[in-house]
């Protein structure tokens, strides 16, 4: 067996995982550290991994402050609104200053970014998007970071964070073994950069049996960036806010493009306008500050993307569905029509796929919009993930320990899904935070703060038995199937996911409930995910593959309780369209206009609930 093969690397700089946030660090890492040794650890492979792995028709988050578009703080008003108010401004702003400098890049290396033919800009999908040829986006952005790292492991999943046992809370690399060999590695590192991805399918997903797997946010992010956080007493933040999109149907491409660049809208089963008429009734739950129709319309301000989910759902359940997207008339023109298609065979392809197998023309019938299921993550329009230090030229003492994008835990940095309170920072933004964490990471080591860490044998020999655990278990008791793949000594990891999604879908306001949950719920969800903590010790895997799929489910696991400890603590409705407390069903300023903050407490496995200030760094009008 593979897994009686250590292979043991000393190191400086570790890349946790290779998406856009990863390929960031790893760039950044070698200007600011010529002589260090950059070693990056990803399960798949670095060419087409991450949330952009298959591509992008449009990177979402560029200024174009160069083009007198947009200014950082432009961004951070936008995203604090889309956000019901609740966001990290010092962090924001970080990135949006030095987001466009990213974009600059990618297309210095080849990545072909659409131009308006009539400014002398690129081609605008809406204020913050500019639409690109992005099939390829992943490949040629991996190419930047495969040159600047020593050493790029592909097909090795990271399991656990190493802690230092000389100095306290302080980082010591990270363990973890390859999905085709089984080789154990060691990865003994002053610094981590965690570029993991956020979390699908901690939900009940709405494609199920023949549909499985096919999700909007990428179905590998199996919620890593928070599994190996929350495991080692990372401090945690919003990790309540999961975001729910409104996507075409089965296939969930996404709408951006549609309703931005070709300007369609939406009607209900009956072919009527609908949102407007759930402003009423919905400005009773949020308040006036935070839905104001006529100021939105007058001011081209956008309505918060949760409440125009609210819309949509509530006209469903009161039973004037099904929503479409109105295509007809966008697609007699055919440019608009080529620009329809190609935006998903740049990216979502099983769309058009899916459009082609059930004959949906849109230029000939108005396709269907529904709602996901929710996914958690930090990088799209969402903000969960670690409390994380901002820079030290923008952010309040709150806010601010030393190095940017420095987690509560010395030495373990973070970029993309991993760092909370960055909503809207998408692909280029994520890149960005991957630039910010490896200059402060390499600050760091040039401090001397990353010196002489230990981690002992009996250490890495007791996470390597745990890791290989659910091999050996199968081992004993395979022969022992009463039927099928029923066995009375073990779970298999699609088992144990099948329960994991029901369980939040039931208790934690899934799509199955409208997303809808209340107090009394969330215990009963709390309690019934320690008891299958308890049962994943008794998980099986009958290979590498299988162990692969054990791991990613003991991350959802630990991100789920936590997204559900977070949920229970926020007593209000703040996201109307993204879940519901039925027992605290109005947004609560005076209360809760805070961000939330946890910590699990890696011995006893309590949480800690804490509320942290929200500073509006940006003020209106800036």
């Amino acid at each position: 067996m593979g897994y009686k093969t250590i292979v043991e690397d000393n190191i400086d700089v570790l890349v946790a995982g290779a998406g856009l946030g990863g390929t960031g660090a790893a760039f950044e890492a070698r200007f600011w550290g010529q002589d260090k040794k950059i070693i990056i650890a990803e399960k798949a492979n670095i060419d087409r991994s991450g949330a952009v792995a298959q591509g992008l028709y449009a990177i979402n988050c560029y200024m174009g402050t160069r083009f007198g578009e947009n200014n950082p703080e432009d961004h951070v008003q936008y995203a604090r609104i889309d956000l019901m108010g609740l966001v990290r401004e010092d962090l924001l702003f970080d990135m949006a200053r030095h987001v466009d400098s990213a974009v600059h890049q990618f297309e210095e290396w080849g990545l072909p970014i659409m131009k308006d033919p009539v400014k002398d800009s690129y081609l605008r999908e809406g204020r913050w998007q500019i639409m690109i040829h992005g099939e390829s986006y992943k490949p040629i952005v991996a190419e930047a970071a495969k040159k600047n790292a020593d050493k790029v492991y592909n097909r090795v999943c990271l399991t656990h964070l190493l802690m230092d046992e000389v100095k306290e809370n302080r980082i010591a690399g990270a363990v973890g073994f390859n999905v085709r060999t089984g080789d154990f590695h060691v990865f003994k590192s002053k610094t981590v950069i965690c570029g993991a991805g956020g979390a699908s399918n901690i939900f009940k997903p709405r494609s199920t049996g023949e549909g499985m797997g096919r999700t909007w946010y990428a179905p590998w992010s199996s919620g890593s960036a928070y599994g190996l956080m929350i495991e080692v007493g990372a401090k945690m933040t919003q990790m309540e806010n999961r975001i729910v999109l409104a996507r075409f149907k089965d296939g969930f491409g996404p709408v951006g493009a549609y309703f931005l660049h070709l300007k369609t809208y939406t009607q209900n089963g009956l072919g009527e306008e609908f949102e407007s008429k759930w402003w009423p009734s919905l400005q009773k739950i949020v308040g006036k500050e935070y839905l104001d129709p006529e100021l939105s319309h007058r001011t081209h301000r956008p309505i918060p993307t949760c409440l125009r989910n609210h819309a949509m759902i509530s006209e469903v359940n009161a039973g004037r569905g099904p929503i479409h997207m109105v295509t007809m008339e966008a697609f007699q023109d055919p440019h608009l029509e080529e620009v329809g298609w190609e935006n998903f065979l740049g990216m979502t392809i099983s769309q058009a796929v899916l459009w082609a197998a059930t004959d949906v023309d849109p230029k000939n019938e108005n396709p269907e919009l529904t709602t996901s299921e929710p996914y958690v993550m930090g990088s799209h329009a969402t903000g969960s993930g670690a409390w994380c230090s901002g820079p030290e030229d923008v952010s309040p003492p709150e806010y601010f320990w030393g190095y940017n994008r420095m987690m509560t835990i010395e030495g373990l940095f973070g970029a993309g899904d991993a760092v909370g309170g960055t909503p809207h920072a998408f692909s280029s933004g994520s890149f960005t935070e991957g630039r910010l964490s490896a200059k402060a990471a390499c600050r760091y080591i040039d401090d001397g703060k990353g010196e002489g860490i230990v981690v002992s044998d009996r250490r890495i020999n007791e996470l390597k038995e745990k890791v290989y655990k659910p091999m050996e278990h199968y081992k004993i008791y395979r022969n022992e199937v009463v039927a099928g793949d029923v066995n009375p000594n073990y779970i298999n990891p699609r088992q144990g996911l099948d329960r994991l999604q029901k369980l939040m879908d039931e208790y934690c306001g899934g799509a199955g409930v409208s997303y809808m949950t209340n107090e009394k719920l969330l215990g009963i969800g709390l309690k019934k995910l320690k008891i299958m903590e308890e049962d994943l010790q008794k998980l099986a895997a009958s290979d590498f593959h299988e162990l692969l799929r054990a791991w990613e489910l003991m991350h959802r696991h630990r991100t789920a309780e936590c997204v559900t400890q977070h949920t229970m603590f926020r007593k209000e409705t703040r996201w109307p369209g993204y879940y519901y407390r039925g027992d605290a069903l109005k947004l609560d300023d005076e209360n809760w206009h805070v961000l939330t903050v946890s910590r699990r407490d890696p011995d006893t496995g309590e949480y800690t609930m804490e509320k942290a200030p929200v500073f509006h760094l940006v003020k209106d009008g800036e």
